[in-house]
């Protein structure tokens, strides 16, 4: 590494790739960790004899907590480096968890829910730290890249159910670590010290803090801008959603199909793998043919998806079997993957020296829908009786992204907003 007169380290590949490889692997891990109780909270419901709205609201909690600080922690890696931050999320996530694992009460865990959640600020806190340290031609592959670290909701699919049937429920040296549902956090905070670890000794120790020289009120103007919120809108749908179907599909598959958990488990990691890794493809079609084209196309992937979703299950009367139901969320799964790139495509081609607090907010109102979503299906699964009425709620909000985005574009064709600097080939 190097710097320049200002004594600001001038980002080289090699940091760059430390930098992306360690912030991902710790993203994917408290990432897992954010959304741990989409499989916990199964057998925790059984064991406390929870309702169904109480156990989305154990889920939805931990996605709230980390929703509300990805604004402040997108501007405060600006300002103090992604370092520190992401080095302190991993260290403070890790006491929740380990307690996680002692909790006897629906409602101490709802507090170490809330505590934990906190994990879920590090996308904001890895966005601005791998934009500030990428160059702007490999912005969109970098962070598409890093966000890909979203698969970390499907790590507790696909480990949480084999540990909780292997491990003992009397745990290992005589109950100091607790077996059944409650070794899973224990392992996750050892691993999360671990990690904090291993970025300390190899990322670079001088970090690029493109916000140092700001005030806050400089770095918080850009949010006035309408297209911001826009933005954070689609975000909703291709994030908020995923995140909310990635908590929601276990009891989906258990409810509507009688699936063991092992099995609904399985098939939810299977949606949020595309979901997840094909972030960096989205990246890559979005530095090529521009983010409007990429999102426009995940838009109507998603609504012709949803239409038949909509439907009811086979075991109601309806059409949809498990087979359809499956594919069909793959290819859902497939469009939000690619639309979290192309959303953070709009966010760094509009905003280059704002990725901070643009992308904090974006983040923070996508991650609020994690939040709203599954509490909303659970109460309109309540009102209504019909269990695909989660897929209505997605169907709506696809159908409202692309309706903006066409109005958008379609004023600016007719000239009615000039595009200066090639805006409608960007998209508005």
């Amino acid at each position: 590494m190097s710097a320049n007169d200002n004594d600001v380290p001038v980002p080289t590949p090699r940091d760059a790739r430390r930098v992306l490889v360690l912030s991902t692997i710790s993203f994917t891990l408290l990432f897992a960790v954010w959304l741990m109780f989409g499989v916990l909270g199964v057998p925790i419901k059984k064991e406390l004899g929870l309702t169904q709205v109480q156990f989305s609201w154990l889920a939805a909690v931990a996605v709230l907590s980390g929703s509300l600080g990805r604004l402040p922690f997108g501007m405060l890696t600006d300002r103090v480096g992604g370092r520190a931050l992401m080095a302190a999320l991993l260290v403070t996530t890790a006491i929740p968890c380990a307690l996680v694992s002692h909790a006897h009460s629906y409602g101490a865990l709802i507090a170490l829910a809330f505590w934990l959640g906190g994990a879920g600020n590090s996308f904001s806190v890895g966005i601005a730290w791998n934009a500030a340290w990428s160059t702007p031609a490999r912005q969109g592959f970098a962070l598409g890249t890093f966000g890909a670290g979203n698969v970390g909701a499907s790590v507790t699919k696909l480990i949480g159910p084999a540990l909780i049937a292997l491990v003992p429920t009397s745990g290992f040296l005589d109950g100091l670590v607790p077996g059944g549902w409650r070794f899973v956090p224990t392992l996750y905070a050892s691993t999360l010290l671990v990690c904090a670890v291993a970025l300390l000794a190899l990322t670079p120790a001088r970090d690029r803090k493109p916000g140092s020289a700001r005030s806050f009120a400089s770095m918080l103007a850009p949010l006035a801008n309408a297209r911001v919120w826009r933005f954070g809108l689609y975000y909703v749908l291709v994030f908020g959603a995923y995140v909310a179907f990635s908590l929601w599909m276990p009891t989906y598959y258990q409810t509507v199909y009688h699936l063991p958990l092992s099995r609904a488990a399985l098939l939810t990691a299977a949606f949020i793998f595309p979901a997840s890794l094909l972030r960096p493809v989205g990246g890559w079609l979005s530095d090529r043919l521009g983010a409007r084209v990429v999102t426009t196309s995940v838009f109507v992937t998603m609504m012709l998806a949803c239409v038949p979703l909509c439907l009811p299950a086979v075991g109601a009367g309806g059409p949809i079997g498990l087979g359809a139901c499956f594919t069909l969320l793959e290819i859902v799964g497939v469009a939000m993957g690619i639309g979290k790139a192309s959303v953070y495509k709009y966010v760094s081609a509009y905003f280059p020296g704002d990725v901070g607090a643009v992308g904090g907010l974006v983040g923070s109102l996508g991650a609020l829908g994690g939040f709203f979503l599954p509490i909303g299906f659970a109460y309109l699964d309540r009102v209504t009786g019909r269990h695909e009425s989660c897929f209505w709620l997605l169907l709506a909000f696809a159908g409202v992204s692309f309706a903006w985005l066409t109005a958008v574009v379609l004023r600016l064709k007719r000239g009615e907003r000039p595009a200066a600097n090639g805006e409608l080939a960007r998209a508005a």
